[in-house]
């Protein structure tokens, strides 16, 4: 499309003065490109005008009416009521609205218009209520045809919108198509012009399914382009902060209480690859919970240490920085010289923050670790080399780039505990290489998963009791803070409750959520590791948290209202030691496809199956967790739904190869 055209303001449009276009700015628009990509959520269907009265309850009826006399107005208090008889070849019967009494002038005797409403008997008589009212030119002009229904704002009503967005299709002229005749033969992909057009105005549904699939083509593409570019640039970046690992490897596998497993010690030789390359580490390190992420980032981490350089870590949680403090500062106990871990999160006292950066500022501390509180202007590193980010999907673009800007050209080790198939992987982190973990390290019993309905949670309890006397700990979640009159689910609040009572004090019970202040929730999780609490009845916070080698149970009330990510990275706070431990999933008030969710963590504890088959199952929503990052933002484009038409953009954008200057869609869809 003309972009000179599209970046004119929506003031050149009739009746948009300047009280419309702050309305229409409420809504992110300010130009004729933008009201062109202010897309429909819906389509409404305009029935043909009937040329009789129908019964009453029958759907929206359109008449052909016009007054027999000046409409009355009846005004009680702030009360008013417009109505009057209006005939036409269907026959007679009367209107009427409610607080409109400026209808009385507007619509004149024995002029016709289009009535559109749902006709109430009363009395045995006919009566059309609140119709809305359309001139026969314009009426005809929705009949027929989707019409579409529009995100909208105080100030603006649909058919302004519908006005605005046609006159803005009509100053935009067709320009030459960037892809091919031959291309969108390929693809089945129509032309762009009438594309835009139909996404917005189409002939029918099929002619807007058409037009959608474009559009989403198109905002891949564009994606896509950008992550190609992204990985050129940075694999070209020369590092300035080399770092031999290779020669302190040895010494690392020599501080570690275990051997590493097969795909960690891959892992690990490919990142220490990396360092030594000459250029810019960017690596995404994949694992399933319980794989061992953290003893290959702790390589990484160390290897900057022994070559002068600082390594940080950024968690989404407190929970989880502290989790890695101890792991570190336990790792690193027996180095020598020895390693200073410090830690910063946006919990600690002022005067502890302030020791924390100093020790960063003057690069005493070689390990930093933290939440978002280490992106604040505030901290100053002395030369960072290694940056490591963890759960990775939880940070938005912008906060890893923060983190990686407090260090000349530092590397970047970006770690995910949510598996995603290789093939979307390769797609969604184009510019990062790729390192996964299958294998969870040795001796660890595979979990025993049950799924059962609510009946059977006293079976549940008990088989928790045998587990508890034996010296073991359970956690059990459930998806409420607190008692919902809207929700049937259950909630941690009482829940806690009633286990303390039903349990006469034979078991520690202990309550944790996300509205507890985080020292309470701290306090809580420590007094959990330490076995002070015996049972945790949680909310998803300890999604992501301490790692208990003596939890052996897990149980998930109302497991259907979960996701499959979510209830698999749960499923990974137990099976951490060396003793059998289960899973059990609590089916509530079912629904949809409950049962054969439910039914893949029954039959498999992989990670990476699991994410296949949420991929097949799951519809448009946030998956993966994606769409809260900030990460992948699109108007139309679902990942997910919209697959077959990502890998189609992927395959064009490889035939066409690197540098081609047979350009790109017009306008950018896709955010990075």
């Amino acid at each position: 499309m003309d972009r000179e055209a599209e970046n004119r303001s929506v003031t050149v449009l009739k009746g948009v003065g300047p009280k419309t276009a702050a309305a229409f700015l409420r809504l992110g628009i300010s130009t004729i490109g933008d009201l062109s990509h202010h897309y429909p959520v819906r389509f409404e269907f305009y029935p043909e005008i009937s040329p009789e009265l129908p019964e009453s309850g029958e759907g929206p009826v359109a008449l052909l009416l016009s007054p027999d006399a000046p409409l009355s107005v009846i005004r009680k208090g702030r009360f008013c009521l417009t109505q009057g008889q209006f005939s036409g070849d269907c026959g007679r019967l009367r209107l009427v609205w409610y607080n409109m009494p400026y209808l009385k002038k507007a619509l004149k005797t024995e002029e016709s218009k289009v009535y559109l409403g749902r006709i109430r008997r009363k009395d045995g008589k006919a009566v059309l209520e609140q119709p809305s009212i359309f001139s026969e030119e314009k009426y005809a002009e929705m009949t027929g045809r989707p019409v579409p229904v529009y995100p909208l704002t105080e100030g603006l009503s649909a058919a302004k919108m519908r006005e605005a967005v046609r006159e803005a299709l009509s100053l935009l002229p067709p320009e030459e198509d960037w892809l091919t005749e031959e291309e969108r033969a390929a693809y089945g992909l129509c032309g762009e012009d009438r594309a835009v057009r139909g996404i917005h105005f189409p002939e029918d549904m099929a002619h807007h399914e058409e037009a959608r699939k474009r559009i989403v083509f198109d905002e891949f593409f564009t994606f896509l382009s950008g992550i190609q570019t992204l990985k050129e640039r940075t694999r070209a970046q020369v590092s300035n902060c080399p770092v031999r690992a290779e020669e302190f490897l040895g010494e690392y596998r020599e501080l570690l209480p275990f051997s590493l497993t097969e795909g960690q010690e891959s892992a690990v030789r490919e990142i220490a690859d990396d360092l030594s390359s000459g250029r810019v580490m960017n690596r995404l390190l994949q694992g399933d919970v319980g794989s061992g992420k953290t003893a290959v980032a702790g390589a990484a981490l160390f290897a900057a240490v022994r070559n002068g350089y600082q390594g940080a870590i950024m968690a989404p949680t407190e929970v989880l920085a502290r989790q890695h403090l101890k792991t570190f500062e336990k790792l690193f106990s027996g180095a020598c010289p020895p390693v200073r871990c410090v830690l910063l999160t946006g919990s600690m006292t002022a005067a502890e923050k302030r020791r924390a950066r100093e020790a960063v500022e003057s690069g005493e501390a070689g390990i930093v670790i933290g939440t978002h509180a280490l992106i604040q202007d505030q901290v100053a590193f002395r030369r960072l080399a290694v940056v490591v980010t963890d759960e990775q999907h939880r940070f938005g673009v912008g906060q890893r780039a923060a983190l990686s800007g407090k260090g000349d050209t530092p590397h970047t080790l970006v770690m995910s505990a949510t598996p995603i198939p290789r093939t979307l992987a390769v797609i969604l982190y184009g510019d990062l290489d790729i390192s996964a973990i299958r294998n969870r390290p040795a001796g660890r019993l595979p979990i025993k998963n049950a799924v059962i309905p609510r009946e059977e949670r006293p079976k549940a309890l008990l088989h928790i009791l045998k587990e508890v006397r034996a010296g073991r700990q359970a956690y059990i979640i459930c998806p409420l803070v607190e008692k919902s009159e809207l929700l049937d689910a259950e909630n941690v609040t009482d829940y806690s409750k009633t286990l303390r009572e039903s349990f006469r004090g034979e078991v520690t019970v202990g309550c944790l959520h996300g509205r507890m202040k985080e020292q309470e929730k701290q306090q809580v999780m420590e007094d959990f590791a330490s076995g002070a609490i015996q049972v945790l009845v949680s909310t998803t916070v300890v999604e992501v948290g301490v790692d208990v080698p003596n939890a052996t149970v897990m149980m998930i009330e109302n497991a259907e209202r979960f996701g499959l990510a979510s209830l698999h990275q749960l499923r990974g706070r137990v099976g951490r030691g060396d003793h059998q431990s289960y899973c059990i999933f609590v089916k509530g008030s079912g629904g949809g496809n409950a049962d054969e969710r439910l039914g893949v963590l029954k039959r498999s504890n992989d990670g990476f199956e699991i994410a296949s088959e949420d991929l097949k199952l799951r519809g448009p929503g946030q998956l993966f967790g994606f769409r809260q990052s900030g990460e992948l933002t699109f108007h139309l484009a679902d990942l997910y739904n919209d697959y077959s038409v990502l890998l189609q953009a992927k395959e064009l954008l490889e035939k066409r190869g690197t540098g081609s200057d047979r350009g790109l869609p017009p306008e950018p869809r896709a955010v990075l």
